[in-house]
């Protein structure tokens, strides 16, 4: 074999093994990123990391003409027992209206919260958000006009730390509440929400919800 095709053949595999280098760092990289958003959104749903602040924002779930869901009764509860504990003066319960409803789910959460005794003065509603992007910024935008920017969020633990990603991003100050804090959560939720963070992350909570919703 002639000098000159054994010198080609050494660079063309010293290439291959660079390029085979490079994605075993790439995927390593990806994989420890993963990995460590996957803990961040694990610990945000399990840790109560709420301080006081201005307001104490509920995001919205399901509700049955006017009846709040299971998921959405929890949530309010855990704010209403918040409210009393003094953490916040104010309330904003969050959701729009979904086709055929009667009441929109900020409705139904201030309904269910007046009737547990946290004053009608004491609640804003946001009535027009349907997904967690749209509340959180139709929330922001509101509250600023107030001059209130602390807020602790109140969701299901495994929803909070996208939901403080978004927060951040809209200008908030904010902090995490989960409605059930001693409750492990569903794995599937916690790898689905470790995807939507890891990518908001990336790209930003705004873009990743005109994304992929």
């Amino acid at each position: 074999m002639r000098p000159v095709v054994r010198v080609r053949r050494f660079w063309r595999l010293r290439g291959f093994r660079r390029w085979w280098a490079l994605l075993a760092l790439v995927g390593a990289f990806v994989a420890i990123y993963v990995a460590v958003t996957f803990v961040s959104v694990w610990r945000t749903a399990t840790s109560e990391r709420a301080r006081t602040a201005e307001a104490i924002v509920v995001l919205g779930a399901a509700q049955y003409d006017g009846r709040p869901s299971h998921v959405l009764e929890r949530r309010l509860e855990h704010a209403a027992d918040l409210y009393r504990d003094g953490l916040a003066p104010l309330v904003v319960v969050t959701g729009g209206r979904a086709t055929g409803d009667r009441f929109t789910e900020a409705t139904a959460s201030a309904n269910y919260l007046i009737a547990r005794g946290v004053p009608d003065t004491a609640i804003l509603r946001e009535t027009t958000g349907r997904s967690t992007w749209e509340s959180i910024v139709a929330t922001a935008r509101f509250l600023r006009e107030r001059s209130v920017t602390s807020v602790v969020l109140v969701s299901d633990g495994y929803h909070l730390a996208r939901a403080a990603g978004i927060a951040g991003d809209v200008g908030l100050d904010a902090t995490t509440s989960p409605a059930e804090p001693d409750a492990r959560p569903p794995l599937g939720r916690v790898a689905q929400e470790t995807l939507a963070v890891g990518t908001g992350r990336l790209i930003g909570f705004g873009r990743m919800s005109r994304l992929f919703g």
